[in-house]
């Protein structure tokens, strides 16, 4: 953590003042491991509301996706990863209140969401390949 707070000043310092941090994601989370775990309270505790409730799951698909030259949605939209990552655009465009939702509909959301234990995600979608013409 020291070095992730070295950099952000480094870089507001050097090359950008006014450089602001949208927030701090957790990634290749592993919920079986005690480590992963530890992280992500430490992180929590030491960054506070910064850190995205998101979290990224470590997943196979994620690792597969760049060598087939596909995003993780492209290459399985129902994936564990895709779900995270598509919770993370929705929490991003939530907290810039970009999502044409009021607050109170965000509430609603959530409240509706934890009584049907969603827990945050999306309900997968079916993938459709595109076909681009030039």
């Amino acid at each position: 953590m020291g070095k992730l707070l070295n950099t952000i000043k480094i870089v507001q310092s050097r090359l950008n003042p006014e450089l602001a941090i949208e927030g701090i994601l957790l990634t290749m989370y592993d919920m079986r491991l005690r480590l992963s775990n530890q992280v992500v309270e430490e992180v929590k505790t030491h960054f506070q509301d910064m850190v995205f409730d998101t979290i990224i799951q470590r997943n196979t698909k994620l690792g597969e996706a760049p060598s087939f030259g596909e995003s993780i949605i492209m290459h399985d939209a129902a994936s564990k990863g895709a779900i995270n990552y598509l919770n993370l655009a929705r929490e991003i465009l939530q907290n810039n209140n970009m999502t044409g939702m009021s607050a109170e509909e965000k509430v609603m959301t959530d409240k509706v969401m934890e009584k049907l234990k969603i827990s945050r995600e999306l309900i997968p979608i079916k993938r459709k390949k595109l076909n681009y013409v030039n």
